[in-house]
C-alpha cells in the first residue's frame, strides 16, 4: 500500500510569484518539474533533494514546511494502515481493499441501471484563447448510458489553446468522477465507481493535452466539465436538478514587503468562493467553493492584512448576483483592497465566466460576469479575468467580484414573497426583483427594511415580461451594446434580458462570444418560458 498526500504550494518557480501564469503555452514557464524522488530514503532525510527543489521556488522556507507537513500526513497514514494490519492480518486487510471497491462499482451499476438508457449532449464554454480573436472555447460532451454502465464522448471540443487553461486526460476523469459523485451522495468514493466510466477524447484537445501543453489552469476547462454533467443529469434525475455553479478564482499578488528593513518577499495567494446554482426545491448556497475546497467560504483577512502588505477595504455578499429563477442561485462576494507599502509588485489573475457567463436552467437566467478592476496613478482600468504579472504600485486600489449560481426554473414563477423576502435580505434589490422576476415591491422604510409587494403591478410586469422575453434575445446585438455604452441599461440587463457579452470596462461588442451565449439561453432557458 502506498500513503499519499496532496497539497497546494504558494509556488513552483516558473515566470510569474504563484506560478499560475495565464500566457503560458507550455510547462516550461509554469515552473520546475519534479520527476519522482525520494525526500526520505529509509527512513533518512535527503535535505539536498528538498533545498533543491524549494530553491528554485520564490519562498523556499515555506516550501520545506509543506513538504515536512505532507511527509508527517503519509507517515501518520503509514502508522495507521500497519496497526489495522496487526489487529486484524495482512490478507484481511488486502481483502477488505478489494471488497470496498467492489462494493462501490456494484453499487454504482446498480444505480446507472435504474435510470434510463440513451444519450444527452450539452455544451459549455472556456471564456477564450488569448492568442486568437475573441470567441467563447467549447467543450462538448455527450453522456451515453448503457445498462450499467456510462460513456462519456468529447468529440468536438477545441484543441488546446495558447494559454494554462488546458487540462490533461488525468484532470478531465476527475472531473467527471466528481460531477457524478454528487448524484450518488451516498456512496463512497474509490475507484470502484472509476471501473463503471469510459472517457473518449480528441487528440491533444483542451480536456486531453499532451505534453509540453501548459497546464496550471486545468481548473477552468475542469468545472466546465463538472457543471455539465450537473446539467445532464440533471434531464435524467430531475429531483436533484442544479444550475450551473460558480467555482473559483485566485488574485496572486507578489513582490517586496517593505514595511520592515528586511525588505522580505511576501506572495498572496487570495481566492473568492461564488454561489451554487439553484436546485430544483431550493436556492443556491451562496459564498461557498462549490470544487476544489468544497464548502469552503473565505480566508481570514486579519491573517492576510499581518502576513502581507494589503489591506482589504471592503469583503461583502453581492445583492443581484444570483441567477434569478424559480429557485435562486447563491450569490457570490466582492471584495476590494489597497496595497500599502510595497516594491517591485505584480498581479496575476487567474478566473473565467467573465464571457461565458455562468447560466441558468430550465427557464433560469444567469448570473453576472467576473474580472477586476484597477485604480493606481489617477486611472481605473478594467483587466478582466486573465492576466499575469501586471505591476502594481504603493496605493494602488484593486476590486473583482465573483459571480453567483445560476437560476433554476423560470423566475417569473417564483413565489413573489420569496422575492420580497430576498429583497428584505440585500439578496435581491428592488430594481431587479421587478426586471427580473416581475415583482414590484413597495418601499415602506428602507432603514427598517420595511416592503410590501404590489400584487396588481407585479401582475401587469409579469404579464409585460412574458410578452417580450423572448424577444429580447433576438434585439440587434450592437444597439444593446450602444445601450450599455451610454448607461442607458446595465450590465445585468445586458446578459440576462439580452445575452449579449461585451468588453465590460469599455463596453465594446464581443460578437462571437454573444453568439455562442445566446445559444446557450436558447437552449436552457427559452424552452421552458411560457408565452
Amino acid at each position: 500500500a502506498w500513503s499519499q498526500a496532496n497539497g497546494h504550494w504558494a509556488d513552483m518557480g516558473g515566470s510569474v510569484p504563484g506560478s499560475f501564469d495565464v500566457s503560458a503555452r507550455d510547462m516550461f514557464k509554469e515552473g520546475i518539474r519534479v520527476p519522482p524522488v525520494k525526500i526520505w530514503r529509509r527512513g533518512e532525510y535527503c535535505g539536498d533533494v528538498a533545498k533543491l527543489v524549494a530553491k528554485n521556488t520564490r519562498d523556499p522556507d515555506a516550501i520545506i514546511g509543506d513538504m515536512d507537513a505532507q511527509t508527517q500526513a503519509c507517515k501518520i497514514a503509514e502508522r495507521e494502515i500497519q496497526r489495522l494490519a496487526e489487529k486484524y492480518g495482512l490478507q484481511v486487510i488486502k481483502t477488505a481493499f478489494a471488497d470496498v471497491q467492489d462494493y462501490v462499482e456494484r453499487s454504482v451499476r446498480r444505480r446507472l441501471s435504474e435510470l434510463p438508457n440513451g444519450s444527452w449532449e450539452t455544451v459549455d464554454y472556456v471564456d477564450q484563447d488569448p492568442t486568437t480573436s475573441e470567441g467563447l472555447i467549447p467543450i462538448r460532451i455527450k453522456m451515453t448510458i448503457a445498462d450499467d454502465s456510462v460513456q462519456f464522448d468529447f468529440a468536438g471540443s477545441h484543441p488546446t489553446i495558447g494559454s494554462m487553461y488546458n487540462c490533461a486526460y488525468g484532470g478531465t476523469f476527475a472531473a467527471i468522477v466528481a460531477g457524478m459523485k454528487t448524484f450518488f451522495p451516498d456512496i463512497p468514493l474509490n475507484s470502484g465507481l472509476y471501473r463503471t466510466v469510459t472517457v473518449t477524447t480528441p487528440k491533444n484537445s483542451i480536456i486531453s493535452a499532451e505534453w509540453p501543453v501548459a497546464v496550471s489552469g486545468f481548473v477552468m476547462p475542469f468545472e466546465k466539465i463538472m457543471n455539465s454533467i450537473f446539467e445532464l443529469f440533471s434531464i435524467i434525475v430531475p429531483e436533484r436538478g442544479m444550475a450551473c455553479a460558480f467555482n473559483i478564482e485566485y488574485l496572486q499578488t507578489g513582490g517586496y514587503d517593505t514595511r520592515s528593513p528586511a525588505r522580505s518577499y511576501f506572495m498572496l495567494y487570495d481566492w473568492l468562493a461564488g454561489g451554487w446554482g439553484g436546485r430544483n426545491g431550493k436556492d443556491g448556497l451562496s459564498a461557498t467553493a462549490a470544487c476544489f475546497g468544497v464548502g469552503l467560504m473565505s480566508q481570514p483577512v486579519e491573517g492576510q492584512e499581518r502576513m502581507c502588505p494589503v489591506r482589504t477595504d471592503r469583503f461583502e455578499m453581492v445583492t443581484d448576483s444570483g441567477g434569478p429563477g424559480e429557485f435562486r442561485g447563491g450569490v457570490g462576494v466582492d471584495k476590494a483592497g489597497t496595497l500599502l507599502e510595497v516594491d517591485d509588485c505584480v498581479f496575476s489573475y487567474f478566473c473565467d465566466r467573465e464571457r461565458s457567463v455562468v447560466w441558468g436552467i430550465k427557464g433560469g437566467l444567469p448570473s453576472r460576469p467576473n474580472g477586476l478592476w484597477l485604480e493606481q496613478n489617477g486611472r481605473a482600468e478594467f483587466l478582466g479575468a486573465v492576466f499575469s504579472d501586471v505591476p502594481v504600485h504603493n496605493g494602488a486600489k484593486f476590486w473583482r467580484g465573483t459571480a453567483g449560481g445560476g437560476g433554476y426554473g423560470d423566475p417569473l414563477k417564483r413565489d413573489p414573497n420569496k422575492v420580497l423576502l430576498d429583497v428584505e435580505d440585500d439578496y435581491v434589490s428592488v430594481e431587479r426583483a421587478e426586471r427580473d422576476y416581475g415583482v414590484v415591491i413597495q418601499v415602506i422604510d428602507e432603514e427598517l427594511a420595511e416592503y410590501r409587494v404590489d400584487e396588481a403591478a407585479t401582475a401587469r410586469a409579469r404579464k409585460a415580461i412574458t410578452a417580450q422575453r423572448k424577444g429580447w434575445l433576438e434585439k440587434n446585438p450592437e444597439a444593446v451594446a450602444e445601450e450599455f455604452r451610454r448607461g442607458d441599461i446595465d450590465m445585468y440587463d445586458v446578459i440576462r434580458r439580452y445575452g449579449v457579452i461585451c468588453d465590460w470596462g469599455t463596453g465594446e461588442l464581443l460578437p462571437n462570444s454573444t453568439r455562442d451565449y445566446r445559444a446557450s439561453m436558447q437552449r436552457r432557458s427559452v424552452p421552458n418560458w411560457e408565452d
